[in-house]
């Protein structure tokens, strides 16, 4: 970088304690590995996912998902993701975090259910030792290494945006394909007219690090319909209080925030109410 000064689109958040200089760096080094992603071709993207983390994860060792490794765990929000999941979960239960990284969610699932599984493209941040019942599937970044129909609940957090575009409708059908007849999908990810979210937030007006694309609720609802979802809408909850909306009700919101222009979306989504509102938090159930 030199002496040149680094030019940022937005305040540096709260609880991010790095320097402008050292988030820069950060940027420039997911986005030339975004770039390597997008421009790959599909054969290659199925081993390059797993060595690109790798790679950011080496180059950048105070990436917050490294040190996040060496603290405890982020328990307000494991305990958040444990609250969308719990009326979905029993005894009975076979349940699958999708990306979750370290697995966390998956470690406080597991005394809740009969069998807990981490679907990550690498094993690098899981901690050990791991619950009994809890096993790690190793993924090529879209496909699922589990049998047909044996899922009672997939779940993914901030996942779905780091999948290649094209292989996000393999990754929504293998999903699809190891639920169980009834079984549910239940997606969170951040929402594009808001965005963008990842490192690039500070530099750019869209994602252009390892958010590989980001979508809208109505985006995302069209896919799974694609894939063979057969119903789906959009969760929200509030503590205790749990709200299914209509996607057509979703889809109009979102109609009248892309009308506005970025700088008033970019401040809008800094607010931490609205962004709630307009998440993209969305369930399929596969048809029984």
């Amino acid at each position: 970088m030199g002496s040149e000064p680094v030019t940022m689109r937005m305040k540096i958040s709260e609880g991010e304690s790095r320097s402008a200089e050292r988030l820069f760096y950060h940027y420039e080094v997911e986005k030339e590995l975004g770039d390597r992603l997008r421009k790959a071709a599909k054969p290659d993207r199925a081993r390059m996912y797993q060595s690109v983390y790798d790679e950011l994860f080496s180059r950048v060792p105070d990436h917050p998902q490294v040190t996040s490794a060496t603290k405890a765990p982020n328990t307000k929000k494991i305990a958040s993701q444990l609250r969308l999941i719990r009326p979905f979960l029993n005894r009975d239960t076979a349940f699958l975090e999708i990306g979750g990284g370290d697995c966390a969610l998956s470690f406080q699932a597991a005394p809740l259910v009969n069998r807990a599984y981490g679907l990550e493209i690498t094993d690098h941040l899981i901690p050990r030792p791991a619950p009994p019942n809890f096993e790690f599937v190793l993924s090529d970044g879209s496909s699922v290494g589990l049998p047909d129909n044996s899922i009672d609940l997939a779940f993914s957090f901030s996942v779905v945006e780091h999948v290649h575009p094209e292989d996000v409708i393999q990754h929504l059908a293998e999903v699809h394909r190891v639920l169980k007849p009834g079984g549910i999908y239940y997606s969170v990810t951040p929402n594009r007219l808001l965005g963008p979210h990842d490192i690039s937030r500070y530099f750019d007006t869209v994602a252009t690090g390892l958010h590989l694309k980001e979508y809208t609720i109505g985006e995302l609802a069209k896919l799974y319909r694609d894939t063979g979802f057969q119903e789906v809408w959009v969760e929200k909850s509030l503590k205790s209080l749990r709200v299914p909306v209509p996607v057509p009700a979703m889809r109009l919101a979102e109609g009248i925030v892309g009308s506005m222009p970025w700088a008033v979306r970019s401040r809008l989504g800094r607010s931490r109410r609205f962004f709630w509102a307009m998440e993209v938090s969305v369930a399929g159930r596969k048809s029984r």
